[in-house]
């Protein structure tokens, strides 16, 4: 596997692979990473030729006291895993290398970002379409995975890709999750043991939640009250936001129909965890 540091060489490089008439899968992280990561390198094995990925955690999707500098980072590790799940390239830039002395301009989508995370951290996704743009300009990619857990950036995303004419399609790949039901993620690596455990709140909400509307439940001011409720009886759990929204329009709906998400952020000591569930009603 082939590691990159500087923009110029990633471009170099790949205009070679394209002259070669192959396509490109690309999954953009920020590195620690987890299984979920792997899976979506393996989609991009699956479905195109040749695959990079990039690491970077990048500055500009970071609020004021949120875990920058505290965001785990294990390099070395990181490339064995990548390389072991089909990864032909991996794109490293530093942080003055993507945002250089000078640096002054940001993308943002109109809508869909002022709900949910965007709500509660604000900046955040103009930091993500930032990054993600400039890095969709430096890899061209033909596919770009992601997460179906950051269910709102991937249909952020996916609207910025088409309203800016972007020639690559996006795809979600389904969340993956540990054997007891906790959704994959790098923050999870702050957890106590003991929050490890009440870290499944969030899991077992969402299957509350499903199983109420398995049961015939409509109303969605109803369907919030039992998460929230059940949620709270967890003495480590503090909500950020428990939502039930039209997908993938994210708007609000009084009573369930067609496709919704239930979208969950909660706090298990300091360390925020999202989780979401889509379901046809």
């Amino acid at each position: 596997m082939k590691v990159i540091e500087m923009i110029a060489e990633m471009k170099e490089f790949v205009t070679k692979v394209k002259r070669q008439g192959k396509t490109i899968g690309f999954v953009p992280t920020m590195g620690f990473l987890h299984e979920g990561h792997l899976t979506l390198m393996r989609k991009a094995a699956e479905k195109t030729d040749f695959v990079v990925a990039s690491i970077f955690v990048n500055p500009l999707q970071f609020g004021a006291g949120e875990d920058f500098e505290e965001y785990p980072r294990d390099l070395e590790r990181d490339l064995r895993l990548a390389e072991s799940a089909g990864v032909n390239l991996m794109f490293t830039p530093g942080v003055t290398e993507m945002y250089p002395s000078g640096y002054g301009t940001t993308v943002e989508v109109g809508s869909l970002t002022d709900k949910l995370c965007g709500r509660s951290r604000p900046g955040h996704f103009r930091g993500v379409t930032t990054v993600v743009t400039k890095l969709f300009n430096i890899v061209e990619p033909d596919i770009a995975f992601f997460g179906q857990k950051d269910a709102q950036q991937a249909a952020i995303l996916n609207k910025m890709a088409a309203d800016l004419n972007m020639n690559l399609e996006i795809k979600v790949v389904p969340i993956v999750r540990e054997t007891d039901g906790l959704a994959m993620s790098s923050r999870n690596k702050y957890l106590s043991p003991e929050e490890r455990k009440a870290a499944l709140v969030l899991s077992q909400g969402l299957e509350l939640a499903r199983n109420f509307v398995a049961a015939g439940a409509r109303n969605t001011a109803d369907l919030i009250s039992e998460i929230t409720d059940f949620i709270n009886r967890e003495p480590r759990a503090r909500i950020d936001y428990v939502e039930v929204l039209s997908f993938p329009g994210f708007s609000e709906t009084e009573n369930m129909h067609g496709q919704v998400i239930i979208a969950l952020a909660v706090f298990i000591g300091g360390t925020r965890l999202i989780d979401n569930m889509v379901l046809e009603v």
